[in-house]
């Protein structure tokens, strides 16, 4: 018989996850597997798996040595003395929180893309960024306490910041009038509602730039919000895993740029998005107050990073030169991905919020439900799944305060992603048996000033 707080686990498992595996059991091939499944699901980078072979490629050719063992430099270190093979320091024991030398790395490269100095003894680098939101949420909160996020949010946030820490995530809801755009006034709304309750709320979270939906929060908007949290006495905890992947007019701003005390604010960063690295699982922890510190040092003990991919990772950054130009050309390609999948969704005629960053588009299909509430986004969602084989995620998996909404990812193989968003668009453009014609004309959106469409006003279910 398994403890309760394993069996509350194992009940929380993130449907994404779910949704991901089924997918990706059955993947779909032109010629080899037809009717398998397209993965538009899962927010994962698979744009940018070229550049990195054609270095590691480099790296094979010059030692002779095969699999990603071409590392630069003694310890690590990248110059003139060139590639250096797989060493025995690379096989032992390393601090369990990152090496020096990846954390220095790391440092250097947060520093550039936040535009704030990022000192390394202020970073814990851990196996991924759910084990670093993991790592935070348990440091900040007893079993009980409330963290409140703006919503929708990404839906693993329940089991990443919950799952251990026994905390509970009270949803902020913003509105789709707005965008979506994260509601510093919802925030502060929910945190007074929770305390009047007796409910102790220790921190917000949110993720910066904003998954599912892809806004790039201004300045404004993080400064409200940090506003709202130093009011309240709360720490915020900021997802910035897409800090180098924002392809829109809006530039990433790091919360910390703004926040009027940078010590309660604890950012989350990873290799996964921006260098397309998910299978690393690598994350990393910023933080400025001594105490949470040390508590994420303790508890990095249960999710240490393998020295051998902290060794690659070194030297991945050694050159800050290939790195801009790596990250130039990442947020490049997201932005050509996303045109194709908006183009898409505009010839069938389906809503979307306008995106900025990121691998997804959140549309609207809210005018497609077979009945209404969230009951009919998920029988969309199964009719989507089982008549066309294409994962999409439902907007309940985000809690997104409306039906209808659903998580569009784009950033895979730009011939996958037209199959995809063609059979969807031939789905939802048929009428359903036996039915009537669907009435549209309620659905006038807004307009970006090449005439796409862009949010719908949203009808009530």
């Amino acid at each position: 018989m398994v403890s309760q707080q394993a069996s509350r686990l194992v009940a929380g498992s993130p449907a994404i996850a779910e949704a991901h595996f089924r997918a990706e059991a059955s993947p779909y091939h032109p010629r080899l597997r037809p009717d398998g499944y397209l993965n538009l699901g899962t927010a994962e980078n698979r744009l940018v798996q070229d550049l990195h072979e054609a270095r590691v490629s480099r790296h094979r050719s010059l030692t002779g040595l095969t699999g990603l063992t071409g590392l630069t430099g003694p310890a690590g270190s990248a110059g003139p003395a060139g590639p250096r093979e797989f060493t025995e320091r690379d096989t032992r024991y390393a601090p369990l929180h990152g090496t020096p030398e990846l954390r220095e790395r790391i440092a250097r490269l947060l520093t550039r893309v936040c535009r704030y100095p990022v000192d390394a003894e202020n970073l814990v680098v851990v196996g991924g960024a759910t084990a670093a939101l993991d790592v935070i949420a348990t440091a900040l909160c007893d079993p009980g306490d409330a963290i409140v996020v703006p919503a929708p949010y990404y839906g693993a946030f329940d089991t990443d910041l919950a799952g251990r820490s026994g905390a509970w995530l009270l949803p902020a809801p913003s509105a789709a009038s707005d965008g979506f755009r994260p509601s510093a006034e919802a925030v502060d709304r929910v945190i007074a509602d929770a305390r009047r309750d007796g409910v102790t709320v220790r921190a917000v979270a949110l993720a910066s730039p904003a998954n599912p939906t892809g806004y790039v929060l201004s300045p404004a908007d993080l400064r409200e919000l940090s506003e709202v949290a130093a009011y309240h006495d709360v720490d915020v905890i900021a997802d910035e895993i897409y800090a180098g992947s924002v392809f829109g007019p809006e530039p990433f701003t790091s919360l910390l740029t703004v926040a009027a005390r940078p010590s309660r604010i604890h950012t989350v960063w990873g290799f996964a998005k921006d260098f397309g690295l998910p299978g690393f699982k690598v994350g990393v922890l910023h933080t400025r107050d001594p105490e949470l510190r040390a508590a994420a040092r303790a508890l990095a003990y249960f999710a240490p990073v393998s020295t051998h991919t902290q060794a690659f990772l070194t030297d991945l950054l050694a050159d800050p030169g290939w790195v801009d130009g790596f990250l130039a050309e990442n947020r490049r390609r997201l932005g050509a991905s996303y045109e194709l999948a908006a183009a898409l969704l505009d010839t069938f005629d389906v809503p979307y919020v306008p995106a900025g960053a990121g691998c997804s588009l959140w549309a609207d299909l809210s005018g497609r439900l077979p009945h209404p509430g969230f009951a009919g986004e998920r029988a969309l969602h199964r009719t989507v799944l089982d008549r066309t084989h294409v994962s999409i995620l439902p907007g309940e998996a985000f809690h997104s305060p409306e039906p209808g909404w659903f998580r569009v990812c784009h950033s895979l193989d730009a011939a996958l992603v037209r199959e995809a968003l063609t059979r969807l668009g031939h789905l939802l453009t048929s009428p359903p048996p036996d039915s009537p014609p669907r009435n549209t004309s309620h659905r006038n959106g807004a307009t970006h000033d090449d005439g796409r469409r862009r949010t719908s006003t949203v009808a009530e279910p």
